[in-house]
């Protein structure tokens, strides 16, 4: 899931930035409200974190921008002030969720879970199963047939992304683009890297392979023995 991050007090976009990486989050930094309207322009955020206090554009402003051009992205806004009619105004712009300084990063993971969950139409599945694997978005569960399998977050978020459209051939860049920042995803093979570990954790010991490598498309995966073929 892929994050924009707005906040320009340097110290706290790393702490938060640390924070949602650990969880398997792919974090972008706008420092300004200029640069989060850039980033909103031109890539698709599954969730916006916006600071209200910002250079050049303020929050309540850009959160009207968005919302002005259809942007439909969950904004949950950070702010210092903590007064009735600040909460009013940020919900007012167009925020779905408000936040006071100074947050527990336990108590933001927790409303940008909430926000996932509430955000589009229909609601998505937390436990996915492809043949005898089976990963459960709640617990970070990952079982193939009676086996727990231990993932890294991002081996999780990489095998969450296949496993949310099962048979589809997803190219490295749409893998990617779900799992890992802008700067990352540049790296032309880290993608792969995460793959070979995931097939050498849930493929290698069974004789049925469901990650698919299409040439020169990118990664499936299926439980289809035709397809395997």
């Amino acid at each position: 899931m892929r994050v924009l991050l707005v906040e320009d007090e340097h110290r706290i976009s790393a702490y938060v930035k640390r924070g949602l990486e650990e969880q398997g989050y792919a974090v972008d930094v706008a420092y300004t409200g200029r640069e989060a309207l850039d980033w909103a322009a031109v890539v698709e955020f599954d969730l916006i974190v916006l600071d209200v206090l910002l250079p050049q554009v303020n929050g309540l402003t850009v959160c009207r921008e968005l919302r002005s051009k259809n942007v439909r992205t969950p904004i949950l806004m950070l702010t210092a002030r903590d007064s009735v009619d600040d909460r009013v105004a940020g919900l007012d712009a167009g925020a779905d969720d408000y936040l006071v300084k100074p947050f527990a990063i336990k108590e933001l993971l927790a409303r940008l879970r909430a926000l996932a969950r509430r955000a589009g139409d229909v609601p998505k599945m937390t436990v996915l199963q492809v043949g005898d694997l089976t990963l459960d978005v709640r617990t970070h569960r990952v079982v193939r047939g009676d086996k727990p399998i231990e993932l890294s977050p991002k081996e999780f978020a990489v095998l969450e992304c296949l496993m949310r459209e099962p048979s589809r051939v997803l190219s490295r860049t749409v893998i990617a683009e779900h799992v890992w920042n802008y700067e990352t995803y540049n790296d032309s093979n880290v993608v792969d890297v995460y793959v070979r570990n995931l097939r050498r954790k849930l493929d290698e010991a069974y004789e049925l392979k469901l990650i698919r490598t299409v040439r020169g498309a990118g990664y499936s995966i299926s439980a289809d023995q035709d397809e395997a073929n």
